[in-house]
């Protein structure tokens, strides 16, 4: 508070001026600064501004995201079946089964017609492989149950002496005798057959078999 000026205008104050100006002054108390107004759209605005990053606050953020990327993985864990549920493996096909008796003796005696035959009789290893392979798929898709499959007695009795000698043919023909069985109970083959036996001697004997098919 400023010191009043004399009557006049005048710079000093008389005696009795200077009196009440003490007595005044002693007398007034000093203002309280005004408090800072408080505007909510204010703080608002200063929450909004962008947030200094420290060092600290990294090594926080880290570790907050590791914790996050834990917690959802824990959250998404597969079903425990996809971890104990082996691949499925194929079926095994069935072993070969005893020819039934019953229907030997109705093919022999014609009551059960051979549906159809292939003749292996001649043929190389490898040749003769593939031609009862496709001929028995044939067969099945075709819905044929029963059919005569012939390898040949692998002797040489039926040999044509006219005939160039060849080793190689009648070595052949006396494997198919053994190898034809053997391919019918490989697991290639064993899906499409049943059963088979030696057939009767007017289909062959024991250079022919009877063969069992599935059903397709």
């Amino acid at each position: 508070m400023k010191k009043p000026a004399g009557k006049g205008g005048r710079k000093h104050l008389g005696p009795d001026e200077h009196e009440v100006w003490s007595h005044t002054a002693q007398s007034i108390e000093p203002l309280k600064r005004a408090k800072g107004r408080h505007h909510p759209a204010v703080e608002r605005a200063h929450e909004a501004l962008p947030r200094v990053a420290h060092k600290g606050d990294a090594a926080e953020s880290k570790h907050s995201a590791a914790k996050a990327a834990h917690s959802k993985a824990a959250g998404m864990k597969a079903p425990a079946s996809l971890h104990h549920t082996a691949a499925a493996k194929p079926k095994a096909p069935p072993p070969i089964a005893t020819f039934d008796r019953k229907k030997v003796r109705k093919i022999r005696s014609g009551q059960v017609d051979i549906e159809a035959r292939i003749d292996l009789h001649g043929m190389r290893q490898d040749e003769a492989h593939i031609a009862l392979v496709r001929f028995l798929h044939r067969c099945q898709s075709k819905g044929q149950r029963w059919v005569l499959v012939i390898t040949g007695k692998g002797k040489i009795a039926d040999r044509d002496d006219d005939a160039p000698f060849d080793m190689t043919r009648q070595r052949e023909r006396g494997i198919l005798k053994r190898n034809v069985p053997r391919w019918l109970d490989e697991p290639d083959l064993r899906h499409l057959v049943v059963s088979y036996t030696l057939a009767a001697q007017q289909h062959g004997g024991d250079g022919a078999l009877y063969v069992h098919l599935r059903k397709g």
